[in-house]
């Protein structure tokens, strides 16, 4: 049967059937639907793990019991899962281990661009990059067998172009896969010195023999269609070369891009005059094809920065613009992403600036507060980062800075990886104050549950980690709970925690304004005779809240009704709107 599918949907297809039996990952965009349409299979255990590292170690187990395993993040996610993966390269695998990584040029929703390719290099693992979802599925499954033929982890390379788009898919029955028997074998799995040198000497051959197996790998394509000019790509680039450049020229499409075919890439060279490399983000293959003395043009032209299209190649290649692929969305103003109407997030960054406090960030929707008009965030590294930072600046800085410092931070990032931060905080001595922001779902990513919420991937109730009890076994005595739209407790609990002489731990809980089941009194309105237009409500950010001139007006359609803007505004010039359409002190 043939259906349209999400580069993430046919990932998932894929593991269904190749006879996968079990699926870990942590949401992270924009890998996070190839698990989540995993879910939908009952044929395969998911789950959504901790963090990614617990998230590969699942798969890891799974697959030395005996079965076909996948593991599913974003980019950044394979930094966390990074020791893992180094060290799974020496003891290889007894069922097939596929490792899904999507890259996400010109960053939409991620801190760094990150080329995963430098990963797959360094730790010798293979890895496949599928340019359109049918390909995403059947290389997932060609993963799956080439993992068991050379014992050893796959990773499969995805961008965000190719992993949330749709291309047509056609689907076949699951593969019968039976489990491996799982055999006691210490000298391969147990990676003391004295057995990881041994493996890594298998590793060395194992690389040699993927290459051979690269040269006459069916995904290694040579369409020669002219002699004059050549590209060679792989991944959504190649999509984008054949749009902007057309088929009068010829193409080599790697679909696997470690280990690389030297041999076909000489005679590829040696078949056109003029050869171009066309790839993002870093210059990977370029490196690679300049190594071997061939003469190519790559990155002299084409930006080592951003997402590529269809007209940047065109302009870079051909010297000229392409008028047609101009966008009538070219001349629109740039929209920001804003926190939502009825975000409990945002009463607390309006208390963070009002109090003028340093605001150690982290990894979510609350990310959002370090833009204007709040403007409350001073740093956002990684997931889990701001925690350890607040203790280092106060190491650095001391006390004094301490009391004018909080550190912010998910429910969800909290489970990934708050909890060894506040950790160090206790076992050496800071003081820092830590806010979860706890809003009941892994909210940037989509509302994806997590260990914190009490229910798994499938809805189902699950066990609930308390992030109150986790703080206070690991040392903390100042725990406080707070409703973040009760301002003035949030201020009052904040500068009682801030003057402690100890660690303290606040838990701003309130759930997400767009979960199932929230609500709140209906839209409001401005009462016109009231109104200073002081410009109070419009400091907390609310997208119902507009200016035009001097007048202040609410935005009924996009108005929930949380009360923020009425406890701010000194003038009771914010009411509900009665039955009679006027709007009520």
């Amino acid at each position: 049967m043939k259906t349209l599918m999400l580069g993430n949907e046919a990932v998932a297809r894929g593991a269904y059937e190749a006879g996968c039996t079990v699926a870990a990952a942590y949401p992270g965009t924009p890998s996070t639907e190839i698990t989540e349409n995993i879910a939908k299979y009952s044929e395969i255990y998911s789950e959504w793990s901790p963090n990614e590292k617990v998230a590969l170690e699942v798969a890891i187990g799974a697959s030395l019991a005996g079965a076909r395993a996948i593991c599913s993040m974003k980019h950044v996610g394979l930094n966390v899962a990074a020791d893992p993966l180094f060290t799974v390269s020496y003891t290889g695998i007894n069922g097939g281990l596929v490792i899904v990584v999507a890259d996400d040029p010109g960053m939409h929703s991620s801190q760094n661009e990150q080329d995963t390719r430098h990963y797959a290099r360094a730790a010798k693992v293979p890895m496949l990059e599928p340019s359109d979802s049918m390909e995403c599925k059947e290389y997932v499954k060609l993963a799956f067998e080439i993992s068991e033929n050379f014992d050893t982890p796959v990773i499969v390379r995805l961008s965000t172009r190719i992993a949330h788009s749709r291309s047509i898919v056609e689907t076949n029955e699951r593969f019968g896969y039976q489990l491996k028997d799982y055999v006691k074998d210490i000298r391969k799995y147990v990676m003391i010195p004295s057995n990881a040198r041994s493996r890594h000497i298998e590793v060395e051959k194992r690389v040699a023999e993927l290459r051979e197996y690269s040269e006459s790998s069916p995904v290694n394509q040579m369409q020669m269609n002219s002699g004059e000019i050549g590209v060679l790509t792989s991944g959504i680039s190649y999509q984008y070369a054949k749009e902007a450049l057309g088929e009068d020229i010829s193409y080599q499409k790697l679909g696997m891009v470690f280990p690389l075919p030297e041999r076909q890439i000489r005679e590829f060279a040696q078949k056109v005059k003029k050869l171009y490399i066309i790839e993002e983000l870093d210059p990977y293959l370029e490196d690679y094809v300049h190594a071997l003395g061939i003469e190519a043009t790559g990155k002299g032209i084409l930006p080592l920065t951003g997402e590529y299209n269809k007209r940047l190649i065109k302009e870079c290649v051909n010297g000229k613009s392409d008028d047609e692929s101009q966008s009538a969305s070219s001349d629109l103003p740039v929209r920001p992403p804003v926190m939502c109407p009825g975000c409990p997030h945002r009463g607390v960054f309006y208390i963070f600036n009002k109090l003028k406090l340093n605001v150690i960030g982290d990894i979510g929707c609350y990310s959002l507060g370090a833009l204007p008009p709040a403007e409350a965030m001073d740093t956002c590294v990684c997931m889990g980062a701001g925690v350890g930072m607040a203790h280092g600046m106060e190491k650095a800085r001391g006390r004094d800075f301490a009391a004018r410092t909080v550190a912010v931070i998910g429910d969800s990032t909290f489970i990934h990886s708050g909890i060894t931060g506040i950790i160090d905080i206790a076992y050496n001595g800071g003081t820092s104050t830590v806010i979860v922001m706890d809003n009941s779902i892994t909210g940037m990513t989509g509302h994806q549950n997590n260990p914190a919420s009490g229910f798994n991937i499938k809805g189902d109730p699950a066990t609930r980690v308390s992030i109150e009890n986790v703080a206070a076994a690991v040392g903390f005595k100042r725990i406080r709970i707070v409703d973040p739209f009760d301002l003035d407790k949030v201020e009052k609990t904040l500068k009682e925690e801030l003057n402690a002489d100890e660690p303290s731990l606040i838990i701003a809980r309130r759930p997400c304004a767009l979960l199932k089941g929230v609500e709140f009194g209906g839209p409001l309105r401005i009462i016109p005779e009231k109104c200073r237009s002081c410009n109070a409500c419009m400091r907390l950010g609310c997208p119902a809240i507009t200016k035009t001139g001097d007048k202040i007006y609410i935005n009924e359609s996009l108005c929930v009704g949380c009360m923020l803007c009425v406890k701010v505004c000194r003038f009771d010039a914010i009411g509900k709107i009665g039955k009679d359409g006027a709007a009520n002190d």
